[in-house]
């Protein structure tokens, strides 16, 4: 996939998050030579069970929209720590708790932290670029 692409991707599952104001939004880009499996992971949390859950149906939804399904969901019906594996990037959502104990920002602490709206600017690019070639 297209680096662009995929940023681009990213930036919709954020945006799904912040939509149902998930908490404490983190963007993981992992390194090539780390051993990771993806190339980059969105970490957030929801308060209940029931937020959990909605987060990750928007995150769904809106992917799918754009052609994007995920190859394995984990953890959904426990809400305590889901995971919407889409190969390229994996978003995972936590409990406050989970979080705190499972603590995947130190595990990852090689990985480059980027801000929500780092990833942004690459779909508002892509989206005049469209409409630039579109006039």
């Amino acid at each position: 996939m297209k680096k662009n692409d995929l940023k681009r991707q990213v930036s919709e599952a954020i945006t799904a998050c912040q939509e149902k104001q998930a908490d404490e939004i983190t963007i993981l880009e992992l390194e090539q030579g780390s051993g990771a499996f993806t190339d980059y992971f969105v970490v957030c949390s929801g308060t209940n069970p029931r937020q959990i859950q909605a987060i990750c149906d928007e995150v769904e939804e809106r992917l799918e929209k754009a052609g994007q399904r995920p190859t394995h969901i984990e953890g959904y019906k426990q809400a305590e720590w889901v995971l919407l594996d889409y190969v390229d990037f994996v978003v995972h959502v936590f409990s406050e708790k989970a979080r705190k104990f499972y603590d995947l920002e130190r595990l990852w602490k090689s990985a480059k932290r980027l801000e929500p709206s780092e990833l942004a600017k690459t779909k508002r690019t892509a989206t005049r670029t469209i409409a630039k070639k579109r006039a």
